[in-house]
């Protein structure tokens, strides 16, 4: 694939920190690759999906802006709650994506040592990074790098958080003001805070990282 020479300032960063980040990445026994595209991203998430594999995924503005969506349900029978008729519907299919046999997200942070954290309110995405289905591939774009996974948390409570709960009506702090009270809501998006620091069984979280600018 020919793509355009990469000039900017921020393309060089994030091809030089990039390749670095997935050796930390595969020390962790992840299987992680860097992609300076979003057309190379996209073309390696649909190669890592085996034909005839059911998909499923969590909610993710990365998935969404690279497409990938919307080719998995051209070539694999897909688990979608989007599809629920109602509120128990959804959260049936939410449970039986757990067995899917691929599971795609993002990661709400990575920090440079080759860690994920990831906070979540229904649970269904962190269950199923942990959990489940048989492969996981995470799909992030490179400004969610952070230095350290303090740094990671930190980025996840107080920016991807905020930013993440102006989707929904739910009336939490973070909504309302745009910034994390650290607060008890019944509707929180911040009811499971997990940091992933190894893959287990190796090989099963598969990180594709892209050297452009995706999600929040």
């Amino acid at each position: 694939m020919k793509t355009r020479e990469r000039t900017s300032p921020l393309e060089k960063r994030f091809d030089k920190l990039g390749p670095r980040v997935v050796e930390a990445l595969k020390r962790r026994h992840f299987d992680a690759c860097y992609c300076p595209t979003a057309e190379e991203a996209l073309e390696k998430v649909l190669s890592l999906i085996p034909a005839g594999d059911t998909v499923s995924w969590g909610g993710s503005l990365t998935l969404a802006q690279l497409g990938i969506l919307e080719k998995v349900k051209q070539t694999n029978p897909v688990i979608d709650r989007a599809t629920a008729s109602s509120p128990e519907e959804g959260q049936e299919l939410m449970r039986k994506a757990l067995l899917c046999d691929t599971y795609l997200m993002s990661s709400n942070a990575i920090s440079e040592d080759g860690q994920l954290y990831n906070i979540d309110g229904n649970g269904n995405r962190v269950a199923a990074l942990i959990y489940g289905p048989k492969s996981v591939i995470v799909v992030a774009g490179m400004n969610k790098i952070t230095s350290t996974i303090e740094d990671a948390e930190t980025r996840a409570r107080t920016f991807a958080a905020p930013v993440n709960a102006q989707r929904f009506s739910n009336e939490t702090p973070c909504n309302i003001t745009g910034s994390c009270a650290d607060c008890l809501s019944k509707t929180s998006v911040c009811a499971s805070m997990v940091r992933t620091r190894i893959c287990r069984p190796a090989g099963k979280i598969k990180v594709v990282l892209v050297g452009e600018e995706l999600g929040f």
